[in-house]
């Protein structure tokens, strides 16, 4: 027997009685859209905003034509078509790119934005989903090494034929920040936007407190919250293994897979999310600090200035670093 589930954006409900219990008498305008397989929405407190959350969903579809690795003539899939030939590319691409290679090398390559060839093997969302053959997954990883990935300017060039790029881990988070950037330069000051469950808030709420965002409770299926945090003008990104996964006889098999044995990972942890500024960030950090697990992970986060962050274990114990209950107020609900 098969059992495929897909958990989309996990943290609506908390932030909905957020916006619904402290924003003033202003009525809400909310954009949706379905981009990088999962469901975005934008939500602002100001009814003359209207174009500017359709300039959001025109961004959001901009950058995946940038950065999908679906979409045969993205910069992504050119570079991944490319032997040892220099590919040109727009600017946000070269951005995003740097920002993979620094949390590449700030993991040790635990994150890894060469992974393609391996997610590539991985189909979550297929039907009848499947292990893929262990010969091919030995393969993709021998592939997997940010270090051959070359920057000229706005040329990047792969020096393996079996290197392949997947942006996947930090795309939304870059995208996130890129429509706030775009809100703010418009003026607004309140707001939030929800990228497959980055969550990212634009200042405070219009009655000038804190937004009270939800941290899932791992496999719920009613999307109920293990904890809430209450952030401003910040960013809760998530990675969990109960969003995308698949179990075959018992076996569960989920989306954050291992570049050193290309299976996904079995270190104990359930979720781990950040709570930093951007949302790029929290994006590369989430991801980063769950391939390193509970203990190398909280090192990480404790190094960084205004970085938080929350792990679950498998028994279902949450684990805090230093700033939050103090710097990051938090209730378990």
């Amino acid at each position: 027997m098969i059992l495929r589930k897909t958990v989309f954006p996990n943290i609506f409900l908390l932030i909905i009685c957020a916006f619904l219990t402290g924003c003033g008498k202003s009525e809400p305008i909310v954009k949706s859209g379905f981009y990088f397989d999962t469901i975005i929405s934008v939500t602002l407190y100001d009814n003359s905003k209207a174009a500017q959350l359709e300039h959001c969903m025109e961004l959001a579809e901009m950058y995946e034509h940038y950065f999908s690795t679906k979409i045969a003539d993205s910069d992504i899939s050119k570079i991944n078509a490319s032997v040892n030939t220099p590919v040109t590319v727009h600017d946000e691409t070269i951005e995003l790119l740097e920002k993979g290679l620094y949390y590449s090398k700030l993991s040790s390559g635990k994150f890894d934005v060469t992974i393609g060839k391996l997610t590539s093997l991985w189909d979550f969302q297929a039907a009848q989903p499947a292990v893929p053959d262990s010969n091919a997954i030995k393969a993709a990883v021998s592939a997997i090494d940010y270090k051959k990935i070359e920057i000229n300017g706005n040329e990047v060039m792969l020096t393996d034929a079996d290197a392949a790029l997947d942006l996947g881990g930090i795309a939304k988070g870059f995208i996130a920040d890129k429509m706030k950037e775009y809100l703010v330069s418009e003026g607004i000051t309140s707001g939030l936007i929800n990228l497959g469950g980055n969550v990212l808030t634009i200042g405070r709420k219009t009655d000038g407190g804190s937004y009270t965002i939800g941290i899932q409770r791992p496999f719920d299926e009613t999307g109920a919250a293990i904890a809430s945090v209450q952030i401003e003008d910040q960013t809760v990104v998530t990675s969990g293994i109960y969003e995308r996964y698949f179990e075959i006889k018992g076996g569960r098999y989920h989306h954050i897979l291992d570049v050193d044995t290309g299976y996904p990972f079995d270190n104990g942890l359930i979720s781990v999310s950040i709570i930093c500024h951007n949302s790029v960030d929290g994006d590369g950090l989430s991801t980063a600090c769950f391939a390193m697990g509970l203990e190398k992970g909280m090192e990480l986060i404790e190094s960084l200035d205004n970085t938080e962050a929350i792990f679950i274990t498998s028994d279902h114990e949450m684990h805090c670093s230093s700033g939050i209950g103090t710097s990051i107020p938090m209730q378990k609900l």
